[in-house]
């Protein structure tokens, strides 16, 4: 059957809707759902979708610059920063980052905290540059952070890079480094999920597909006095000061993503109340799935208490057929996403913005069960 544009335009899905903890693309909360379904074919009173506008019309670059604005606010940026949306992911940063504020011999030094910081590591020297890693959580199988007291960073290094949450291992930086030299921080996963500190960050970047937007669409935040120390000679599309001189509109930028990360930035403002609010409702989250997790046996979470990630949870049972089938029944039961990284293993569950606290509760309550009804099918371990 063939359903009318008014059948579509009308009808309601939400309940059909799982419980999704993917690590990404992550859930997009259901209200912005709600709208962006009820504008899908008008936008604005257009007579066509975002999806068909000209990126050059001025519905467009509203979108865009409005974005901007909307992070500056939350964010408390005032006018310090340009904000810029990008494509390529944060994969494309691993390689902007050093091409623009370092050339080829220059000192620059990173933060090694697992996968991602890793390909970050490798991309920069690809590039020919003298990087220095000042700082591993290897040694601890990346169950934890590095200690900030202890980062001595180079004297002539262009600037220090560092994953502020890491997805794969569940660990984060509660807190940024004060040193002398730029911090560049990639928050692909925790972006605007809490209210920050940005006082010792010079460069902020995240794709935004998992607390603030869709795939496509990466946010670049780049103190001013940033630009007077990017290298000359870059092609123009590698250039920050090129998409801020266009105002991100340099060639065809992903206009649905952004208007997707422009109506998650109106649910925040809108309807939480701001970033304050927010990172609360996200801190209870992860505690009431933390506390759980630490007052069982079957269930087991390696990251140190000051370490864990309010993003992503991370957490094993130590029996892998036990594993498989936890994996297997919470699928079943509509709830989705909760298997850990192809190359970690384990479980995961993701509490990006778009999760609520009813989800995590109907979590719980399921692990509970599980906890139950397999308490007797593994020998408690002590860790």
């Amino acid at each position: 059957m063939i359903l009318s544009q008014k059948t579509l335009v009308n009808k309601n899905f939400s309940d059909r809707r799982a419980i999704n903890f993917y690590a990404g693309p992550g859930a997009i909360p259901l209200p912005v759902l709600e709208r962006v379904h009820a504008e899908l074919f008008n936008f604005k009173g257009t007579g066509m979708s975002v999806m068909e506008l000209s990126h050059r019309s001025d519905e467009i670059q509203f979108i865009i610059d409005d974005s901007a604005k909307r992070i500056k606010k939350l964010m408390g940026l005032d006018d310090q920063f340009e904000i810029i949306f990008l494509q390529g992911g944060g994969s494309l940063q691993f390689l902007m980052v050093p091409m623009n504020f370092s050339q080829p011999g220059d000192p620059i030094d990173y933060i090694d905290t697992g996968y991602w910081t890793g390909k970050a590591i490798r991309a920069a020297q690809s590039l020919g540059r003298n990087l220095k890693i000042i700082a591993s959580s290897s040694d601890y199988n990346h169950t934890s952070v590095p200690n900030l007291n202890e980062i001595d960073t180079r004297p002539g290094a262009k600037f220090l890079h560092l994953c502020s949450n890491n997805t794969v291992v569940g660990t984060q930086f509660h807190s940024f480094p004060e040193i002398p030299i730029p911090v560049i921080a990639d928050m692909s996963s925790d972006f605007m999920s809490k209210q920050i500190d940005v006082s010792n960050l010079s460069v902020i970047y995240a794709h935004a597909q998992k607390n603030v937007g869709l795939a496509g669409t990466t946010i670049v935040l780049i103190r001013k006095e940033m630009l007077t120390k990017i290298c000359e000679g870059l092609p123009e599309i590698f250039d920050y000061r090129t998409h801020i001189k266009n105002k991100s509109n340099y060639h065809t930028p992903p206009c649905f993503s952004i208007y997707i990360t422009w109506q998650i930035l109106r649910w925040i403002e809108e309807d939480i109340g701001g970033l304050e609010k927010l990172g609360k409702i996200n801190q209870k989250k992860a505690s009431l799935l933390y506390d759980f997790i630490d007052s069982t046996s079957l269930f087991h979470c390696p990251v140190e208490p000051s370490s864990r990630s309010q993003m992503n949870v991370v957490f094993t049972i130590p029996n892998e057929t036990l594993e498989k089938q936890f994996i297997y029944e919470t699928s079943q039961a509509g709830i989705i996403g909760v298997a850990g990284h192809r190359t970690r293993g384990g479980c995961r569950v993701s509490l990006y913005n778009g999760v609520t606290q009813e989800a995590v509760e109907t979590l719980i309550f399921f692990m509970n069960k599980f906890a139950k009804q397999h308490s007797t099918s593994v020998t408690k371990v002590i860790y």
